[in-house]
């Protein structure tokens, strides 16, 4: 499955016009609390969040994430969006919440990740 693949089963809105939505998505992590975000996930992974603040971008640095959705309709601000393009990394918004993008994605064929 592709991050194209993800935004359309989402019906998910494309935060920055450059983002490369042709980025494989091999496994997937829900959560809204950093230090399970980054003990969990072993793997390259699309991050499903209601986080918008910069600490969520920072994790990127910290390991490798696909892309990142947000869900709730929530959007982060823009000094937020320009620091995932500037580090390349795809992140898209969606109104669905946390529970039915996860159950979406998991009835599409995406595995959850390794813990």
């Amino acid at each position: 499955m592709t991050l194209r693949d993800v935004v359309a089963l989402l019906e998910a809105d494309v935060l920055y016009p450059e983002a490369d939505l042709e980025r494989e998505v091999p496994c997937a992590f829900a959560s809204d609390m950093i230090s399970d975000i980054l003990m969990c996930t072993k793997e390259p992974t699309l991050l499903l969040t209601g986080l918008t603040n910069n600490q969520v971008i920072r994790l990127s640095d910290m390991i490798d994430l696909t892309g990142i959705v947000f869900v709730r309709g929530k959007k982060p601000l823009q000094d937020v969006i320009e620091m995932a393009a500037e580090r390349g990394l795809p992140i898209v918004s969606t109104k669905f919440t946390l529970y039915r993008c996860s159950g979406i994605l998991f009835n599409a064929g995406l595995r959850s990740c390794k813990i």
